[in-house]
């Protein structure tokens, strides 16, 4: 039984197909390295920006997305793909350039829909409409990271929860969709502080949901704290107990993007469960089955997992 609505039970309802989303570095910056807000950055963010890196080497986007592109399809021919802008912020800079990211994006080969990762305070209208003009499958992922201002200054993050609240509702009104990423386990949080974010993020017009527990990855200022003994994560087990809280709570119309964050082996300082995304999802699946809970249960769907979880109705 599938207990939560995934990305890929969301398109095969839709298109009946998978889809791949292809992860792209298309050399962005962002207002929190360049002196526009600090150069330090997020007190959690690697120097890639949470991205491949594959921008500094030399990469085009084209070359990115044809690597990536033809392993997908040797494993099934019917793939099709999204182009998910990535890394640092992408619409951070003049709006020209961020026509110009979309445009190339979108002409892609067999590229049918784009994801834009971006900060809160990186968007304006014109910024919107742009997005909103794109004739394609579109996803714009905000990292909103905490409804917590305390926790928002203390990670070093340049904005507040209101810049996080504007850009969604403005996002909306375009008829946008809006992914909200936030971060399980920050520095003084607690599953409280945490279940308080996914209540503040369901009251605001979203249609997906990402969650990252929160890793340490090297060379950053979470290393330090983590070195001295003022930072730790959280406990496998603990991690599971707080999704196990949180998917009853969440409609069951919600696509969840992920459970889990992605690090890169190299990167990865703590915790080493993190590096394990499969096990996490299987001891997740368990723990859900173990208590009888699903995605929506507590909100929209008390009885049982509705069939778009299996991506059912598609064509």
């Amino acid at each position: 039984m599938q207990r939560w609505h995934t990305l890929a039970a969301h398109y095969n309802h839709l298109y009946g197909c998978r889809v791949q989303k292809i992860p792209l570095d298309a050399g962005a910056s962002c207002p929190n390295r360049d002196g526009t807000i600090s150069r330090s950055g997020c007190t959690f963010c690697n120097a890639d920006g949470s991205g491949s890196g594959r921008a500094k080497l030399g990469d085009s986007l084209l070359q990115q997305w044809n690597a990536k592109r033809a392993v997908y399809l040797r494993d099934d021919p019917n793939t099709r793909f999204i182009a998910y802008l990535q890394s640092f912020s992408n619409t951070y800079g003049p709006q020209k350039r961020l026509q110009q990211l979309l445009q190339t994006a979108r002409g892609l080969p067999d590229c049918f829909g784009v994801a834009v990762a971006t900060r809160p305070d990186c968007l304006d209208a014109p910024k919107l409409d742009l997005l909103a003009a794109l004739d394609c499958d579109l996803w714009l992922e905000l990292g909103l990271q905490t409804v917590h201002n305390a926790t928002l200054t203390l990670i070093n993050r340049g904005h507040n929860a209101s810049a996080s609240e504007k850009s969604v509702r403005m996002a909306a009104e375009r008829g946008i969709a809006v992914c909200a990423h936030l971060m399980v386990g920050l520095p003084g949080e607690d599953e409280r502080h945490f279940m308080q974010s996914v209540d503040w993020a369901l009251s605001l017009p979203i249609r997906g949901l990402k969650l990252h527990n929160v890793y340490v990855p090297r060379g950053t200022a979470l290393a330090g704290l983590y070195a001295s003994g003022q930072y730790h994560p959280l406990w496998r087990d603990e991690y599971v107990d707080m999704l196990c809280a949180a998917l009853p709570c969440i409609p069951s119309n919600i696509v969840i993007h992920r459970l889990q964050s992605d690090p890169a082996p190299r990167e990865l300082l703590a915790p080493a469960w993190a590096s394990d995304k499969r096990g996490l999802l299987g001891d997740l699946r368990r723990a859900l089955g173990a208590r009888d809970l699903w995605q929506g249960k507590a909100c929209d769907c008390p009885v049982a997992c509705p069939a778009v979880f299996l991506g059912a109705g598609g064509p």
